[in-house]
């Protein structure tokens, strides 16, 4: 998904920077403090591997001209009941996933597409790990929208210059063909961020598209989802008979759309399929109690979906654990 139309709106309305209102004014001190945090990182083990969630910033969200299916008094009521009002702060997570071999990323963030504090902090989360751009062989992405791939690129040039990047085919024959834009009503910008990103990659020839049920790297298996893109994936990635689901933007908004799945978002391609999704998906996680991770839920965005009944859902965030050993 795309959050330029969003951020040219609320620096229009004057509210572009968000800040603490915890902060008591002193004589010698600011009148409020900025919401700035150290490299956000969250190590834990599943099997042999290592992941680590990687925080590229946040961003706010008018969830009242954003979500669709809903009304804007029914949002302020879910967002109400979790403490929360309208707009909303979404994370933007990126994923780190270390073997012996392999340095792989699980999606890139905003890079430098969403203007000057708003994302971008991929590059220095990932120093914080001992991590450089260079390092990367892997780069699996779960959808083609900006927030996901524009830290592909810096300045325009590839930021991981040795990584192959992975991503759905249906994405690819979607948003490398601009004529899709007048056939779906689907804005333009998204096809140019596309040839902006991903498509300075596949002219060095280092795409990989892949199809529903792939092995895209050992022990790393993508199905394909399509709704909020044509090519939508979950990248699984099991280790020892453990296994995590990393599961792109089938929810944006935890507080709205765990309890109402059938909300949807403005950036969904087909909104009826990626509600579908949501659904399916929501129910088997439960089912399987399986552990997952998602982009846009607060940072590291992992843990387990719960159900509630009546198709409706919460979310349980991973235990936080600090200290040596498994």
């Amino acid at each position: 998904m795309s959050y330029r139309s969003f951020l040219f709106s609320i620096a229009m309305a004057g509210i572009a920077g968000l800040v603490s209102p915890a902060v008591a004014q002193t004589p010698t001190g600011p009148a409020a403090a900025a919401y700035r945090q150290a490299p956000d990182i969250y190590r834990f083990p599943l099997g042999k591997l290592e992941i680590i969630a990687l925080s590229d910033g946040t961003v706010p969200q008018d969830l009242r001209q954003l979500l669709t299916h809903t009304k804007p008094a029914d949002v302020d009521d879910l967002l109400d009941r979790s403490y929360l009002a309208n707009p909303v702060e979404a994370s933007i997570n990126a994923y780190l996933i270390l073997d012996d071999k392999r340095r792989i990323l699980v999606d890139t963030g905003s890079g430098q597409l969403f203007g000057p504090g708003y994302g971008g902090k991929l590059v220095d989360s990932l120093a914080s790990v001992g991590t450089k751009p260079e390092d990367i062989t892997d780069i699996l992405i779960t959808h083609i929208h900006t927030d996901h791939t524009g830290g592909l690129v810096a300045d325009g040039q590839r930021a991981f210059p040795n990584a192959v990047v992975h991503v759905g085919k249906p994405d690819m024959d979607f948003f490398f063909d601009p004529s899709n834009a007048a056939k779906t009503g689907y804005a333009m910008k998204y096809f140019d961020e596309a040839a902006k990103t991903i498509g300075v990659y596949d002219k060095a020839g280092k795409v990989k598209p892949f199809a529903d049920g792939a092995a895209v790297v050992p022990g790393v298996v993508a199905t394909i989802h399509p709704g909020h893109t044509p090519g939508s994936a979950f990248f699984t990635v099991t280790s020892e008979g453990r296994s995590i689901v990393f599961v792109g933007d089938i929810i944006h908004v935890a507080a709205v759309q765990f309890p109402n799945p059938g909300i949807t978002i403005v950036y969904d391609v087909d909104a009826a399929k990626a509600a579908s999704v949501r659904q399916t998906a929501f129910a088997n996680f439960v089912r399987d109690r399986q552990l997952i991770a998602a982009p846009h839920l607060p940072f590291p965005g992992v843990g387990h979906v719960g159900a509630n009944g009546g198709g409706t859902f919460g979310w349980f965030p991973v235990e936080y654990r600090n200290r040596a050993g498994q």
